[in-house]
């Protein structure tokens, strides 16, 4: 069941109790939050295309976080390219130029939902548009949520 965003005292946000820059969770030992806080390094195990996990539930939706970056290959990756197309089959340099992009927009959305307070991301998807002649942005995104072990 989704919770609406915390209010705090100056209006609506996407904090949790104790607001920005208090450790998250409120309470001290012996809630039933899991470890984490602001900024706390996220468990890459913990992000999902799927919309829940299994053994936990979600406590708290936090909103969407993303990560975004855009990039271009040099005018010499190109040349290189050009003749690796003209042999034909996988071209290495733009798959390494793929696989940096993807990898940059992913840590940026997980440094994105630790800021909020997340330990988890559930329905992360990438998109990439070309913004302009052999200039691409990636964009990695998904709903940053809080979760706890089910005791079901």
């Amino acid at each position: 069941m989704s919770q609406p965003p915390y209010q705090n005292q100056s209006g609506p946000g996407n904090f949790p109790p104790g607001g920005p820059g208090n450790n998250y969770p409120p309470g001290g030992p012996g809630n039933n939050y899991p470890q984490g806080g602001y900024n706390a390094p996220m468990d890459r195990g913990m992000i999902t295309t799927g919309l829940e996990f299994g053994g936990y539930k979600i406590v708290r939706y936090l909103g969407v976080v993303r990560g975004l970056t855009v990039r271009s290959r040099s005018v010499l990756g190109n040349i290189g390219a050009g003749f690796q197309s003209l042999v034909g089959g996988k071209i290495t340099i733009y798959v390494e130029l793929c696989e940096h992009a993807r990898e940059e927009a992913f840590n940026l959305m997980m440094q994105h939902a630790s800021q909020v307070g997340a330990n988890a991301i559930v329905g992360m998807r990438y998109d990439a548009n070309e913004v302009a002649d052999g200039i691409t942005e990636v964009l990695a995104y998904g709903t940053a949520v809080v979760v706890q072990p089910d005791k079901r």
